[in-house]
C-alpha cells in the first residue's frame, strides 16, 4: 500500500478518536483470560527467552481487561553471573530497570501539572524558561516552543552526545563556541521547518527536564520524585543511588551480546547498563548515557550542580529505574483518565492533549522521518499506532494501541492502552543477543517495529485482545 494512501486512513482514524474522546472509556465487566488464552500466551512469552538469536535473558509482561489485571507472567534472569550462575537473580514483579523512553511520560506529565498550575504555556518560546535565546540558526526568526519540545517538532537533533556533565550548561550545545556545538550537529538543515517536520530527538527532552528545573527551582530528579512518582506511589528514580536499599537490591541489569563494537551472540551476556554487583554506588553519583557515543559516557559527581542549568544528565527521556508493579500504577492513571486510587494526576484535557497527534506523517509532504512506518504520528510523550499503518502492533488483527515504546542498551518496554477501552499492557525486556538495526533478524517482519516488539504486542493482542479487533489487516 501506498504510504499516501496509508496517511490518509491513519489521520481517518486519529481523527475518529478525537472524536469520540481518546481518553472516554467504555464501561465493562472484569474478565478472566480464558485457560487456553492463558496457557498459548505463557508458552509464547517464554519462548522468547534464551541465549542466542532474537531470544532475551529475561521478560515480564502484566495484561489489564475493562481496568484490572488478568494476566502477569515474569521470566528469566535481571542478573547474571557469569562466574557463578546459583548467583543469578530472577526477573519478578518488582524488578526495576531503566525503562528507556517509557520515561517521557514522567517528563511530560509534569509539563503538564506545571501548565495546570499557570507556571508553563506550551506554546510559550523555551527561550522564556531556559534564559537564554533557543534558535536554529537556520531559522533565527521561529521560536522554539514548549509544544515543539515536546512533540519532537523542534528542529533540534541528537547529535552524537546529548547527555552533558553537571558542570556544564545545555548552552554547549547550541553556540559554536560550545564545547559540544559538534559543527552545529544539534539543529536541523533548511528545510525541515520548527513546527512542522518530526525527528525523534532525545535532547528535546533534556531540554524539557532543564525546563522543569528553571520553573520549580528544585533539581529534576527530587521534584519528580516528591511530585509526580509520589502521587503515583511509585519509588522509582533517575539515579540508581537514590534508591532505597531495597528498592536497589531490584534494580536489574541490561545485557547485550556486543561489547566495544564486536558482537557474538553465542558468546556471554555482558552488561550493558547498571552491572553494580550489588554495591549501591552514592547519591551523587550519576552516569552520563550517550548511546551514539561511547566516549560520553562516563561517571560523573554531581556536586556543584546548578539547578536550572542542564538535567540533560539524568536522562529525562529514558533514565527512570521502575518495577513492573510501578508501571502498573502508570497504566492505571492513563486508562482512568488521568485519576490514580481517586486523585487526579493529569487533568483529563491535558491528558488528552498528550494523546492528541501533534504531527502526522506525511509521504506527500515529506513532513519527518516515520522511522519505516513505527511512528506514523506522535502526540507529547504518547503516540498511536495501528490500522493499515506499517506500525500495526498484531499480524492478523486490526488492533490499535495508544502509549509509548522504550529501546535502549538492550532493554525493549511498552506501557499502552488500547483508546476507548480500559485494557491494556506493559512489558520489558533486558537483553539482545543480536544488534538491533545491524543484524537483519532485529528487523520486525509485518511492521516497522523491531522483532523483540513485534513477538510482545503480537502474543498479547491475539491472546487476550481478539474481541477489539476491526476489519483483519492485510498481512503482508
Amino acid at each position: 500500500m501506498k504510504r499516501s494512501v496509508r496517511f490518509r486512513k491513519m489521520k481517518k482514524v486519529l481523527s475518529a478518536m478525537l472524536l469520540s474522546g481518546l481518553l472516554t472509556f467504555s464501561a465493562a465487566s472484569a474478565a478472566e483470560l480464558p485457560a487456553q488464552s492463558r496457557e498459548n500466551l505463557d508458552c509464547e512469552l517464554e519462548d522468547m527467552v534464551g541465549y542466542t538469536g532474537t531470544k532475551v535473558p529475561g521478560l515480564g509482561v502484566i495484561v489489564y481487561k475493562d481496568g484490572e489485571e488478568i494476566y502477569s507472567r515474569f521470566m528469566g534472569r535481571r542478573y547474571i553471573d557469569s562466574e557463578n550462575p546459583a548467583k543469578d537473580l530472577p526477573v519478578t514483579r518488582d524488578t526495576r530497570f531503566r525503562v528507556a523512553s517509557v520515561s517521557k511520560h514522567f517528563t511530560i506529565f509534569t509539563i503538564m501539572q506545571l501548565v495546570e498550575q499557570g507556571k508553563l504555556d506550551l506554546d510559550a518560546d523555551a527561550s522564556k524558561y531556559l534564559g537564554f535565546s533557543l534558535r536554529n540558526p537556520n531559522y533565527p526568526d521561529t521560536p522554539i516552543t514548549v509544544r515543539m519540545l515536546a512533540s519532537h517538532t523542534s528542529s533540534l537533533r541528537d547529535g552524537k552526545v546529548y547527555s552533558l556533565a553537571p558542570e556544564l550548561s545545555v548552552k554547549e550545545f547550541f553556540s559554536p563556541t560550545g564545547k559540544n556545538w559538534e559543527n552545529g550537529a544539534h539543529f536541523a538543515p533548511k528545510g525541515e521547518d520548527p513546527g512542522e517536520f518530526f525527528c525523534y530527538a532525545n535532547l528535546n527532552y533534556g531540554l524539557l527536564g532543564t525546563i522543569i528545573e528553571c520553573v520549580t527551582g528544585e533539581r529534576f530528579d527530587k521534584y519528580q520524585k516528591n511530585h509526580i512518582l509520589k502521587q503515583l506511589d511509585i519509588k522509582a528514580d533517575y539515579l540508581p543511588g537514590g534508591l532505597g536499599k531495597k528498592e536497589f537490591s531490584r534494580l536489574g541489569t541490561l545485557y547485550r551480546k556486543g561489547k566495544d563494537g564486536a558482537w557474538n551472540e553465542r558468546g556471554p551476556w555482558q552488561a550493558s547498563m547498571y552491572d553494580f554487583k550489588g554495591t549501591r554506588p552514592g547519591k551523587d553519583y550519576v552516569f552520563l548515557q550517550n548511546p551514539y557515543e561511547e566516549q560520553g559516557q562516563r561517571a560523573v559527581s554531581l556536586s556543584g550542580y546548578r539547578v536550572g542549568t542542564n538535567a540533560t544528565f539524568f536522562s529525562p527521556q529514558g533514565g527512570l529505574c521502575i518495577s513492573y508493579d510501578e508501571l502498573g500504577h502508570l497504566l492505571e492513571m492513563l486508562m482512568n483518565g488521568g485519576v490514580y486510587r481517586g486523585q487526579r494526576i493529569v487533568r483529563q484535557d491535558l491528558l488528552e492533549e498528550m494523546f492528541r497527534p501533534q504531527w502526522v506523517y506525511d509521504a506527500t509532504k515529506n513532513n519527518g522521518n516515520d522511522y519505516g512506518g513505527s511512528l506514523p504520528c506522535y502526540g507529547m510523550g504518547e503516540y498511536v499506532m495501528g490500522g493499515d499503518s506499517t506500525a500495526r502492533p498484531c499480524k492478523d488483527l486490526n488492533i490499535t494501541l495508544a502509549g509509548h515504546l522504550g529501546e535502549a542498551y538492550g532493554l525493549f518496554s511498552g506501557v499502552l492502552l488500547i483508546p476507548g477501552t480500559k485494557d491494556g499492557f506493559i512489558y520489558m525486556m533486558n537483553g539482545e543477543a543480536v544488534e538491533e538495526d545491524e543484524d537483519a533478524r532485529s528487523a520486525g517482519k509485518y511492521s516497522g517495529n523491531y522483532i523483540w516488539e513485534e513477538h510482545v504486542m503480537d502474543a498479547v493482542c491475539r491472546n487476550a485482545f481478539p474481541e477489539r479487533a476491526g476489519e483483519p489487516t492485510a498481512t503482508k
